[in-house]
């Protein structure tokens, strides 16, 4: 729904949340935010990030939200706005966090569009720049070829800044997009003055560099070059930041793919496939094995086992009966249940966890990029001293074209070509060597967190284990061998689809314990499996289900200790006697233990987070010298945990791999996701590891702490160049043509200091 200002109705409600079009930079949140706090009643908050304004009611109004009158608020700032559209888990395509509504939906072409500007300007000025910096390529009447390519760029390729800096204009506002344009079209009309009014357009006319010369040459030198290379400059770190931006939605896309796209409903008996989003409270739906759970709801008939892992992070599939309550988006992984839904839409787990997500990413601050500090008072600064220039220039000497050329030297020399590459250039040479380690970073706000985290927590399970169960431990009786015990155990269980079942299966192939054909196989759901095995009946399963069922005596001794552990054991008994127990777990990774140790030495405390049980945590714990952990945390508590230690005053970063961590790994100054975890996960993380390796943590911190630096080290230099070559151009001792030259020396430095990047490396492994 996109609501305008003549068509919007008053909206009842307590918060609203709008999506936002045009923002260009920090300043421009903080005019929207500014605008929509002086409609009476509301309090805004702004995210640049995520471009969405939250609008509240204010403690002392009203609870009612104006739709039309906020929109019109935004207007007037001079950018667009719609409403945010609400989202719903219903397994259909819906808009992502940041994307809802007309404003999200235009922001692909958009980027499309971009890309398409920088390509074209790019084109365009390579052969500008080449034909204006090497001598032997200025053939007779070139300048004239030069305005032709150059003049496109100039209008076209910078119209983005120019439209920009016109709308600040007219709000009294000066950002960088201003000082682009001024630069860009000073370089551009001063070039048209020379070749139409001085004497760059006649025949023979060559570019001369002087390192000290007189503004009177400025009417035979163009600087076409200068206007066309900091155009495509600006619109490739615009584009870079603009395709990053695009994702900060996609953790609510992955979140809502997880939900199933139809169910089977019983109608009358006979079953229906209805779309999800048409289920309604108190409708019994069928669900097989291997399916999705539609919607959450009560089992009213069958057995099985659920797959709850994306979910709740915990390793072993739950088992369900009759009354038990099931969650949409879980995976049914054995027998056929019946289920009559309690909750439907946007009242759903996934959907409630969705906001959670949304929540926590509407809430992260947006770390402004230093040029964009210090622009509030660089531009209107530059401004006032080119026009300070010209003025002064007139009244000494009387000569207008002299004082118009120290004042374009001044324009050109402080135009933010450097600024703008620092960031870009160090972030694309940074993320690519990242890529090719297996280390995903989602932009420069990201590196900035990097640098102050002090706590690092991680889940336990896919993150420090490996997220799968094995066996650890086979404990037979007396009259069986491990071997005797495991080959009858794993034959039986070889005809089961359950998680466990397959796990005794692998170990003992892999293993290579001989598995004798089975027969009279049978699984009863969610308790264990019965067959015959090389003439001997052998029972797996429960420990409670083998002796109320088959009425064998399984000692507690025998399974207790192995509970205490957080491991799960499952008893065997062969010919109606308990034989002994199988015992599984999930395992930590191979390099888990020296992955903890390098995080340490980054200066980081380590937390650990899980949502298994408490044995299970305190023994991974253990094994790995953890001393903090959260045990038996839901996804909610999860995020709970996440803000109760940053209301400690410290920096978290969080790492991750499940659904169930999507909304803290959002809400973490840090998120990193284990790129074998889920979609939802990694969409709301700042860092990815590819691999899926603990081990990669640090290297990953480490990378991003180093392209960090080396982006404070771009952005001071080119920022100290401008200060230092200002004075320069003000005296009308820089040419403008140097000025341009001196320009792009300094974005060489900038991309030179940012290729070091490239030789970073990891540390050894053991």
């Amino acid at each position: 729904m996109t609501l305008t200002e003549s068509s919007a109705a008053p909206t009842a409600a307590p918060e609203l949340q709008l999506d936002l079009v045009g923002m260009t930079c920090a300043s421009c949140a903080n005019r929207i935010e500014r605008g929509l706090n002086k409609v009476p009643g509301v309090e805004a908050t702004v995210n640049y990030a995520t471009e969405k304004a939250t609008v509240r009611v204010a403690p002392d109004a009203d609870g009612q939200l104006d739709a039309s009158a906020l929109i019109a608020a935004v207007e007037r700032a001079g950018y667009r706005a719609s409403v945010t559209a609400p989202r719903v888990a219903s397994g259909a395509s819906a808009p992502a966090s940041g994307g809802a509504g007309t404003a999200g939906e235009a922001r692909p072409d958009a980027l499309a569009a971009l890309r398409q500007r920088l390509i074209i300007s790019a084109v365009l000025t390579v052969p500008v720049l080449l034909m204006s910096m090497i001598p032997p390529l200025q053939f007779t009447y070139w300048q004239w070829l030069a305005l032709t390519l150059a003049a496109p760029v100039a209008v076209w390729g910078a119209w983005p800044f120019h439209r920009a800096a016109a709308v600040n204009a007219r709000h009294g506002n000066a950002t960088m997009d201003t000082l682009i344009s001024l630069g860009v079209t000073a370089a551009f009309l001063w070039s048209l003055y020379a070749l139409f009014l001085g004497e760059a357009g006649m025949a023979g006319m060559t570019m001369t560099l002087q390192l000290f010369g007189t503004p009177e040459t400025g009417a035979h030198e163009i600087y076409l070059e200068v206007a066309a290379a900091v155009t495509v400059f600006i619109l490739l770190g615009r584009y870079l930041e603009a395709r990053a931006k695009r994702e900060s939605g996609a953790a609510l896309t992955a979140l809502l793919d997880l939900a199933a796209r139809d169910a089977s409903v019983l109608r009358d008996g006979v079953e229906v496939k209805v779309p999800v989003d048409q289920l309604q409270v108190n409708d019994r739906f069928v669900v097989r094995p291997g399916e999705k759970i539609a919607t959450d709801g009560v089992v009213i008939e069958g057995v099985s086992s659920v797959d709850a892992s994306l979910l709740t992070g915990e390793s072993v599939p739950v088992d369900v009966e009759m009354d038990s309550r099931v969650v949409g988006g879980t995976v049914n992984v054995s027998g056929r249940i019946v289920v009559e839904a309690s909750r439907v839409g946007a009242d759903t787990e996934l959907a409630r966890l969705g906001g959670l997500v949304e929540e926590a990413q509407t809430g992260k601050a947006e770390v402004q990029r230093l040029a964009d500090r210090v622009s509030g008072v660089f531009v209107p600064v530059v401004i006032a001293l080119s026009l300070l220039t010209l003025l002064g220039w007139v009244l000494l000497t009387g000569s207008v074209e002299l004082g118009f050329t120290a004042a374009v030297a001044t324009l050109i020399i402080a135009c933010p070509c450097a600024l703008g590459l620092a960031t870009p250039t160090a972030l694309m040479v940074g993320t690519g060597r990242g890529s090719q380690l297996g280390i995903l970073i989602k932009g420069p706000q990201v590196l900035e967190r990097t640098r102050r985290i002090d706590t690092i927590v991680l889940d336990k399970t896919g993150t420090v284990t490996t997220g799968r169960m094995s066996v650890t431990a086979v404990v037979p009786t007396a009259g069986f061998s491990s071997s005797s015990l495991l080959s009858l155990a794993a034959a039986a269980e070889e005809g089961s689809e359950h998680p466990l079942a397959r796990a005794v299966v692998d170990h003992a192939r892999e293993t290579g314990v001989a598995l004798a054909a089975a027969s009279g196989f049978a699984s009863h759901a969610g308790l264990g499996v019965t067959a015959v095995v090389d003439g001997r009946a052998v029972t797996v399963g429960r420990a409670a289900w083998l002796e109320s069922e088959w009425a064998i005596t399984v000692p507690a001794d025998a399974l207790s200790s192995f509970e205490a552990e957080g491991a799960t054991p499952i008893a065997v008994a062969i010919d109606g006697a308990f034989a002994g127990v199988i015992v599984l777990a999930d395992t930590l990774k191979a390099d888990a233990e020296l992955a903890i140790t390098r995080l340490r030495d980054l200066g980081l405390d380590v937390v650990l987070l899980t949502g298994d049980n408490e044995g299970a945590a305190s023994a991974i714990a253990s094994s790995l010298g953890i001393d903090e952990v959260h045990a038996g945390v839901t996804p909610a508590g999860k995020l709970e945990v996440i803000r109760e230690l940053q209301a400690q005053g410290q920096v978290v970063a969080m790492v991750g791999d499940g659904v169930n961590d999507a909304a803290a790994l959002a809400a973490a100054d840090l998120g990193i996701a284990m790129g074998s975890g889920t979609d939802a996960a990694i969409a709301a993380s700042d860092l990815t590891i590819v691999s899926g390796d603990l081990l990669v943590v640090a290297d990953g911190i480490r990378l991003a702490r180093r392209t960090l630096r080396t982006i404070i080290g771009n952005l001071f230099w080119a920022f100290g160049y401008n200060v230092a070559a200002i004075p320069v151009a003000m005296l009308g001792l820089l040419n403008p043509l140097l000025a341009g030259l001196a320009m792009a020396f300094s974005s060489v430095f900038v991309v030179t200091n940012s290729l070091r990047l490239r030789g970073f490396r990891t540390l050894p492994r053991p």
